[in-house]
């Protein structure tokens, strides 16, 4: 018996997260996400993820001492980028950046956990510069380089933005890479646990992960749902155009998930209070108040609730965050959640074969030769 996507199979086990359904939590290492969003800082969940535990100040200053020292691409990774045709999809220029990445870093086919770790801080360092100095180098401008003396989070948002963030925007963007950060086995994260039960390396599991969130079914939700919040220009703008989109059976993207289905996501319930307190000190209630109609459409006509992208990509516009970098940001956050499951597989390995339930002809026979 097939089971077409894989749905409700158990494909690996992990004590990294999981979600759960009926108490509408997302549980991380033991902690609900959401009550970790609230309490700790992005690099506080990489420690979490990465370790186990959540770091003490100490531990966390340490990581944060170890992330800048990785800080800056190699100048041919940046050269890189200025080769690329500048129609190219920001997810591209991505894959091809991390990928490139890799045959810089000494340590690539050592799988050790401790290997496994170094290597993830690096990516952790660079892939924000790869997302924000890529994003510039196909739209012919300057390249913006880290700040040593900003903050992870801060750093990150300055370097796609070129303006130094405030607390709120640091705090805000910061909830945002953490929602963002892990949510157990979607489509990227199996793909690199595919790809990392072959004893490939970090490198090419997580390149694989980009691929796979490229796809419109995976990544790319936020984007889309940034594009028709700006279509719309009101509020009946925006219902109108939902209206439409239904009764032409298009799909509405930031609405329905497959695992929470008609279940509440937590994460868009967090970004969703953010954009409250964002769009009040960026003069933008109109902008929230249009979501919130959205969302009422949705839960009329269809019975479907936000997820994280609904409301995260309103979030991320009013932080200045270009359209075309919304899926590479989610990208990377997601990075540590990704390079703990390499961790994992490799740590506990099977290689994934699965088998198929075959429905095309048999016993056909060739024509004899002449």
């Amino acid at each position: 018996m097939s089971v077409p996507g894989l749905e409700n199979v158990i494909a690996s086990e992990t004590a990294i997260s999981y979600l759960d359904v009926e108490k509408e939590e997302i549980v991380l290492r033991g902690y609900d996400l959401i009550v970790l969003a609230n309490n700790v800082t992005y690099l506080d969940i990489a420690g979490l993820l990465l370790d186990g535990e959540l770091p003490t100040p100490e531990e966390r200053h340490s990581l944060e001492v170890k992330i800048k020292s990785e800080c800056g691409l190699p100048r041919n990774i940046q050269a890189i980028f200025q080769l690329l045709p500048k129609q190219a999809n920001m997810m591209d220029v991505l894959r091809t950046g991390v990928s490139a990445l890799a045959s810089y870093d000494e340590e690539l086919d050592d799988r050790s956990k401790d290997a496994n770790k170094r290597k993830a801080i690096r990516l952790l360092a660079k892939v924000p510069q790869i997302v924000a100095n890529g994003f510039q180098a196909i739209n012919n401008q300057p390249l913006i380089e880290p700040r040593k003396e900003l903050s992870y989070t801060a750093n990150f948002l300055y370097m796609i933005t070129g303006n130094v963030p405030s607390r709120m925007e640091e705090e805000v963007f910061d909830q945002s890479l953490i929602a963002y950060s892990e949510h157990e086995l979607p489509n990227s994260t199996f793909a690199a646990r595919v790809i990392a039960s072959t004893q490939s390396d970090l490198y090419g599991a997580l390149t694989g992960a980009i691929a796979s969130l490229k796809g419109t079914l995976h990544g790319g939700a936020n984007e889309a749902v940034m594009h028709m919040l700006l279509e719309a220009q009101t509020e009946d703008d925006l219902e109108r155009l939902m209206q439409k989109k239904l009764s032409q059976k298009e799909r509405i993207m930031g609405f329905g998930h497959r695992v929470y289905m008609r279940k509440a996501d937590p994460r868009a319930l967090l970004m969703k209070e953010a954009l409250v307190n964002l769009a009040a000190v960026k003069n933008a209630k109109e902008l929230y108040d249009r979501c919130v109609i959205g969302e009422q459409v949705m839960k009329r006509e269809k019975n479907l609730y936000p997820n994280l992208d609904y409301y995260a990509a309103p979030v991320f516009h009013l932080l200045g965050i270009p359209i075309d970098l919304f899926t590479p940001v989610f990208l990377a956050a997601r990075t540590i959640g990704i390079s703990a499951h390499v961790m994992e597989q490799h740590g506990n390995n099977r290689l994934f074969r699965p088998r198929v339930l075959y429905n095309g002809p048999r016993n056909l026979h060739p024509p004899t030769k002449q």
